[in-house]
This record gives C-alpha cells, sequence and structure tokens, in this order.
C-alpha cells in the first residue's frame, strides 16, 4: 500500500471514528424530582393503579432536539411492569397536541420492566422541545401496581385514566386526579458546550409548598425563568430536588417526607446528569420537627433537637462531597417561621438554633457562595416572622411574590 493509499485509509478510518463517536451524545437534566417512598392511601387514585393510564406533565428549563426520560422505581418494594409509555407537547392536563405524540422505548422495546430500588433510562426521543417547554408523559401500568415512587407535592394535575391502555390518546376522557406524580425522576437532553445544571436541593420551601398549583412559581423554576432571559440563559438548566418535609440529618417520621438529605444527596445531587452547581436551602425541619406535632402526630422526638454545630456538621458534610466532585455549591440561610400553626414548630430557642446556624453560614466562608434569604424575607419590625407581602398564609412558606423575590435575590455570577 503506497502512501497515498495509507493516508486514503487513515482519513477514512478517522471518519468513521468521528461519525461513530457523533452518535454518543452527553446529556444533561433538564428536569427532575426527588424519588420518594408513598404510604398506603386507599382514597389517592395515584397510588391505587390497576390497568390504567397516568398522564402527568413536566415543564423543562432549557429545550434540546432530543429528549429522554429517566424513570425512577427506586422507592418501591417490587418490581414495576410499565406496558406502553408516551410523551408529547402538552395542552392541559389531560390533553396533549396530537402530532406531538412520540412512544417511549426501552432497548427499542415498549416495555418495561423495572427491579424494584432501581430507575429506567429511555432510548432517545425525536421530540425537540423549547426552553420552558410543558410535555406530558404517559404511563400505562397493565396490572396492579402494589409499590410506587412517586413525588408527593408536583403541584400539577395528573389524570388517571379509567381502565386500559390511553398513551395515544390526545385527550384522556373522564380520569380523576392528583396533584403528585409517580414514577418520573428526571427529564435529560442531548448537551451544548459549556452548558450547566443547577441543582436546588432541600425541603418544601424548594419544592414549591405555598405557590399556586399549575403556574410553576417555585423558586428553582422563577430563577430558570430568570436566566432564560440573560444572554447565556440556554448555558444553564435548573432543576428541583425539593422533598415537603426532607430534613438534613434524619428520615421523615413519613415515608413520603423522604430519606434525609445526606442519604439522597448521591441520588438526587451528584447522581444528576450534567450537574455543576448546587443551591442548597435546608435545616428549617432539623430545627425545628422536635416536639411538634401535626394532626396530632409527632413529628419527630424532643430528644432530636439539634445543636447548631449538628447542623453545620451536615452541612460541612454535603460541601465535602460536592468539592470531591468538583461541584459548587452555594448555602442559604434559613427564613424564619413564627406564627406556624403546627403546635411546637416554632419556639424561642428553637430560632436561637437558626439564628446560630445563619451565622455559621454568613461568615464561615466555607460555601462557595451564600444568599441571604433571611435578610430577604423576614419582617424588619417583626425579624422573627415572614413579611406579610412575601408569606402564604401558614407563615412558614413564601407565597408566589415571595419566591420570585428569591429568584430574585439570587447573584448570577455565583454560577460557573
Amino acid at each position: 500500500m503506497n502512501i497515498s493509499q495509507r493516508l486514503l485509509a487513515l482519513g477514512s478510518l478517522l471518519l468513521i471514528a468521528h461519525l461513530a463517536t457523533g452518535q454518543q451524545h452527553k446529556w444533561i437534566a433538564t428536569w427532575a424530582a426527588s424519588p420518594e417512598a408513598a404510604d398506603a392511601d386507599p382514597h389517592e387514585p395515584i397510588l391505587n393503579l390497576n390497568n390504567q393510564t397516568v398522564r402527568e406533565r413536566v415543564r423543562v428549563s432549557v429545550g434540546g432536539a432530543q429528549i429522554r426520560i429517566l424513570f425512577s422505581n427506586e422507592c418501591s418494594s417490587a418490581p414495576l411492569l410499565v406496558g406502553r409509555a408516551s410523551v408529547a407537547i402538552a395542552h392541559n392536563a389531560a390533553s396533549v397536541v396530537s402530532a406531538s405524540i412520540h412512544p417511549i422505548t426501552f432497548g427499542g422495546r415498549a416495555s418495561i420492566t423495572v427491579p424494584s430500588g432501581a430507575p429506567a433510562l429511555s432510548d432517545p426521543i425525536n421530540l425537540a422541545v423549547k426552553d420552558g417547554t410543558e410535555i406530558s408523559i404517559s404511563l400505562y401500568f397493565p396490572r396492579q401496581v402494589t409499590a410506587t415512587t412517586w413525588h408527593a407535592l408536583a403541584n400539577k394535575t395528573a389524570i388517571i385514566s379509567t381502565s386500559g391502555d390511553h398513551t395515544q390518546d390526545t385527550s384522556i376522557q373522564d380520569g380523576t386526579e392528583s396533584r403528585s406524580s409517580v414514577f418520573l425522576a428526571s427529564v435529560l437532553i442531548p448537551a451544548n458546550v459549556r452548558q450547566h445544571v443547577i441543582v436546588a436541593i432541600g425541603d418544601s420551601i424548594v419544592d414549591g409548598d405555598g405557590s399556586t398549583p399549575e403556574a410553576d412559581h417555585n423558586w428553582p423554576a422563577d430563577l430558570a425563568r430568570r436566566i432564560a432571559k440573560t444572554p447565556r440563559g440556554s448555558q444553564f438548566a435548573v432543576v428541583n430536588q425539593g422533598i415537603a418535609g426532607n430534613r438534613l440529618v434524619h428520615d421523615g417520621p413519613f415515608a413520603s417526607l423522604g430519606i434525609s438529605t445526606l442519604a439522597r444527596f448521591n441520588r438526587d445531587v451528584l447522581s444528576v446528569a450534567g450537574v455543576t452547581n448546587i443551591v442548597l436551602l435546608e435545616g428549617i425541619n432539623d430545627i425545628s420537627f422536635p416536639g411538634a406535632k401535626l394532626d396530632g402526630t409527632l413529628l419527630a422526638n424532643p430528644s432530636e433537637l439539634p445543636r447548631p454545630e449538628d447542623i453545620i456538621t451536615a452541612y460541612q458534610q454535603l460541601i465535602s462531597r460536592a468539592h470531591a466532585r468538583g461541584i459548587r455549591i452555594i448555602g442559604t440561610t434559613i427564613m424564619p417561621c413564627e406564627g406556624v400553626e403546627i403546635p411546637g414548630y416554632y419556639s424561642e430557642t428553637k430560632n436561637a438554633i437558626r439564628q446560630a446556624v445563619n451565622k455559621w453560614i454568613r461568615n464561615s466562608g466555607q460555601f462557595d457562595g451564600i444568599v441571604d434569604f433571611d435578610t430577604l424575607l423576614r419582617d424588619p419590625s417583626h425579624p422573627t416572622r415572614l413579611l406579610p407581602r412575601y408569606s402564604s398564609a401558614d407563615h412558614l412558606h413564601p407565597n408566589d411574590a415571595g419566591y420570585q423575590a428569591m429568584a430574585d435575590a439570587i447573584n448570577l455570577s455565583l454560577f460557573q
């Protein structure tokens, strides 16, 4: 073989290698929701599925030419059979844009059995989505679902069909409704160069409790919309890994309040595809649950009341684990909660713990940056309470205006 032939052969090999490599996209998360175990509830239709289809919606933060969907059976004690699945552009809770319906497959197959404790990632789907697009995912469960992984506070209406496979229907008629989602973990898009993923992690104030249902007015969603209006908008996806009732150190008293953030940090943050930045807002439930009662049920034993250093040690663990992966982590101060109607949730002793933790967050320099939500949202004339214009009726969670103020207060230069 002469030199010309060798160069031609080498060029052909390089072209083949380039084409093969070009088929291997790097994928990043553009939406997420933390998986939770579910407490049995015979009155919740989404927890009692049998030969039914569930249609649920999510809103991506940044768009892409394709999507993939990560499903989760990670909090279930039994295998999950998904008989068929589809995705489409959402029209409303029950209806989709007919021409946009695409089948979801797994290794080319329409059905999959997901083992207990496992996730399942779909094949790439040729459905192009723009920044902020709302999509509907329809899942058909051909037999009784005996154990459910869900996200309790989805804050969007899911539709549970009458009997049968309705994954290809433009509209699901006569279904029942739920404000939760099941078996959805994240939506992925092909990554562009220099694209970043911001993961918000924490409790119900991350999850969006107190915001208007259907409006996507939790502060991570508000932050995504704010970033989208900037010149670098398409470079930053924002995903929400909040769980209502979650704590840093201890698991919740109910399964649906989730395992501790220390326990779920690898799954819900470090394993998020493309994560580069973390915003952490958590600690109020660690401080306030001990001795408090919700509808007569003790949220945590009074002996679990933490010292400030217990919360700080948990923060330091999360900082170290993030930094070991080269990921930036932003800390946020804990907001006040006097006036909460849950007996025992607030006390002067607990408020002193919160203040001590906030002092450390502001002054330690251990986070890669901070956002002072406490100063932003507290009432200057009564600093142990939320400012009324930012507070929902429960005096614990912000309202839409409060969540927007939180998103607006974040210095975007923190994200690199």
